[in-house]
């Protein structure tokens, strides 16, 4: 087909339309930020980036990799390249710096891999060392750098590969034709109670501890795969709050003697089994064990040799709930004592536990939260851990002695993430704060004295682009007396005499915050974005998210969305204070926990919201998964009321404004079910939100469909809100 000659009027309108939509910019002559430049999938994201250092602990000395090479921090020496690993390979196995690590103290040995092998090489002897080949379609892989065997699962079943090469199958009866009703060596309880793995090492690397999942009892949910000619389903095994939940069992594998025992568990069928942790001598399993109801946990020890529980070691309960996060962790220095995290006082705090005897020692206290458990200064005997002791939104490091004895040693006024030499001595500390992108240095555990090795500069600054003023304060929440923290993003050249649309972001439930004291205080990419399209966005932490206490988190038990939303419009009557706001075109998006709060505000409050974007909502809790569900509502049976108060399914005819809903189309953890059921009561109701989907996509969108995303989140704002 011959294409058609465009004349030189329009071609020359195109260019210059194109011309001013790629260096749109401010009165000032400032750029304007795209989603091409603040989205992660964007084109331009890593030119706006702050500059950063890949660090790595090689023993007690620091190095870093670079795409080229593995450098020494101390020394700025270059130990390795990655063209010298590639030449006594004698094949392209390592295309980065960052693919490099050094597992052994001291020793010039580069642990590599890649196509499909597992390779140790010594740098100084140019010698390949050790090399394993890994099975092409092995999953849920563990490496154990003390015995050098592999642990790794293929099609339900679990296998070791030890280090010379010998191949174990630890089971037989984990289902290979895709159902998954029974695997081993996965994460269990869908990824709850700090559980993201499901196979765990002995200290001396010849025992394996690992999971057994049985879900043939759980009911399985359809998805539907269009790809195909024909389109066809799958399905996710999905145990709703209040129906059959799955069976999980622990084993342990000894690899000397090729044998497997099962633990003697405790407990009911479908009690959870959570933060397995080794004795240093491997003779001791210890597992905290809660029971359905969530509300009962155990501290169990089992003999190794035997799988009989030897004792219980504590016991700790709620009328609410309990909920562990967290594995023992044994002190260095005395095997007979261990680390213990625990929010029984209402914070969650270190204690120190004797396994012999059960006996609990607080170590850490206050009206605050410890929120990372950071290792040891085996040298001082202390441990480190990172608090938000000076600021909710803020940590900073600190030190404290097995008697309670705390000290600071980091005093910025930001939030810190830290990792430790292999003694403790040092910490490689990387910082950023409201007006710091991002600081990396290298302190003394006892002294906190060190030096910087990188301060980034602000790179959209630097690049002239435009922006926004970020900032962030506290209001009181609906109780009249908490504290609560927000954020707010003006427009690009506010100006305080105009009245601007206003986007309520909002997520709102537990284990996650929006708010805190990092570069340009937490904000995303997008909120960037709307205010270079002259919206005000507007961001609250309410009662219910994470790292206030148990109270506050709390607060929400068995009626999710109540206090929430309580709290949020407690941000609205503050926006609504302010003469730039405009009262009449106030907007909310959230995502998750944040579509539910989304859908629930405009439902419960049309008079307030013009425009909502929910994405991927919760819209009736009877339909959300066994162990986040029952955590927080208990079960429908037990709780008719709750359910029935917290879900949308009942409010659809109430909406007012323009509501616009988002999911992926093979969501497996807020499954479509929700919002087909809300477009369906909306129906019934005659009421008409917007629905939009992702094909082929679960909860989130990643890759170019996020940039998709945004753009429609941006355009339903714009044609309605505006």
């Amino acid at each position: 087909m011959t294409s058609l000659p465009i004349t030189n009027v329009v071609m020359k309108t195109k260019l210059l339309f194109m011309a001013v939509t790629l260096t749109a910019t401010t009165a000032l002559g400032q750029k304007l930020l795209t989603l091409e430049d603040v989205m992660y999938s964007g084109n331009n994201i890593y030119n706006m980036l702050p500059d950063n250092l890949y660090t790595q602990w090689w023993g007690n000395t620091a190095v870093q990799t670079t795409y080229d090479a593995v450098k020494d921090l101390q020394t700025e020496e270059t130990l390795v390249t990655v063209d010298q690993l590639n030449d006594i390979a004698e094949e392209k196995i390592v295309r980065s710096g960052h693919n490099i690590t050094l597992p052994l103290e001291g020793q010039p040995i580069a642990s590599v891999t890649g196509n499909h092998k597992l390779m140790y090489i010594n740098w100084k002897t140019k010698q390949m060392e050790w090399c394993q080949d890994i099975p092409v379609d092995a999953q849920n892989q563990d490496f154990c750098l003390t015995s050098r065997h592999l642990a790794y699962t293929i099609q339900g079943n679990l296998y070791i590969k030890t280090q010379d090469g010998d191949i174990r199958q630890l089971s037989t009866d984990g289902s290979t034709d895709g159902s998954e009703n029974i695997v081993y060596g996965t994460s269990v309880h869908r990824n709850e109670f700090g559980i993201s793995k499901g196979t765990f090492w002995s200290p001396d690397g010849q025992q394996l501890a690992f999971y057994r999942m049985d879900q043939s009892m759980v009911p399985s949910y359809p998805q539907v795969d269009i790809t195909k000619r024909i389109a066809s389903t799958y399905t996710d095994h999905y145990p709703m709050a209040g129906e059959q939940s799955h069976y999980v069992k622990v084993g342990i594998y000894n690899v000397k003697a090729s044998k497997t025992i099962w633990l003697k568990l405790v407990g009911e069928a479908d009690d959870y089994h959570t933060n397995l942790s080794w004795s240093p001598d491997g003779h001791t399993l210890y597992i905290f064990e809660l029971n359905r109801d969530q509300n009962d946990m155990r501290l169990v020890a089992y003999d190794t040799q035997t799988g009989e529980p030897m004792r219980t070691l504590l016991q700790e309960t709620h009328e609410k709930y309990v909920e562990p996060l967290n594995p023992l962790t044994f002190l260095p220095w005395d095997e007979g004592k261990a680390v213990m995290q625990s929010q029984r006082d209402g914070y969650n705090h270190l204690y120190l536990l004797d396994v012999k005897t059960g006996k609990t020692t607080q170590l850490t206290s206050g009206q605050w939260v410890v929120q990372h458990f950071v290792g040891f200064n085996k040298k001082q005997k202390t441990l480190i851990y990172l608090s938000n002791e000076s600021d909710p939104r803020r940590s900073c490091l600190y030190s404290v002695t097995a008697k309670g004895k705390r000290s600071l040693i980091s005093t910025d006024d930001g939030v810190h993430r830290v990792t430790l030499s292999s003694d403790g001595t040092q910490a490689l500390d990387h910082y950023t704060s409201p007006t710091v992108p991002r600081s990396i240095n290298l302190l003394d555990t006892k002294t906190g004295k060190g030096r910087n090795l990188l301060t980034a500069t602000d790179p959209w600054a630097e690049q002239g682009y435009a922006i926004p003023e970020i900032t962030s304060g506290s209001l009181k929440a609906d109780d009249g007396v908490t504290d609560l923290y927000y954020r707010m993003v003006k427009p690009i050249n506010f100006d305080s005499t105009k009245k601007y649309p206003t986007v309520v972001y909002v997520y709102g439930g537990p284990h996650a915050h929006n708010v805190d004291a990092t570069w340009h205080w937490g904000m995303r990419g997008w909120e960037a974005y709307m205010a270079t399209k002259g919206y005000l966005l507007f961001i609250l932490d309410n009662r219910g998210s994470e790292w206030r206490g148990r109270d506050f988190e709390q607060a929400t038990f068995r009626h999710l969305g109540d206090v929430e939303m309580r709290d949020q419009l407690r941000g609205v009557e503050y926006l609504k204070s302010l003469p730039y706001v405009d009262s009449d075109r106030m907007g909310v998006h959230g995502w998750s926990f944040g579509g539910f709060m989304t859908t629930n505000l405009m439902c419960s409050y049309p008079d307030v919201f013009k425009v909502g974007v929910a994405g991927g909502p919760v819209i009736d809790w009877k339909y959300y998964e066994v162990m986040y569900g029952e955590r927080y509502m208990d079960t429908p049976e037990q709780n008719p009321e709750g359910y029935a108060s917290s879900s949308l399914l009942n409010k659809g005819g109430n909406l007012k404004g323009r509501l616009q809903i988002i999911f992926g189309y093979n969501d497996d953890t807020c499954v479509p079910q929700h919002t087909l059921s809300f477009i369906r009561a909306c129906e019934d109701a005659g009421t008409q939100p917007d629905l939009f989907t992702y094909p082929g996509d679960g909860h989130n969108m990643f890759g170019r469909d996020q940039i998709h995303l945004h753009e429609r989140i941006t355009r339903y704002f714009e044609d309605y809100l505006r």
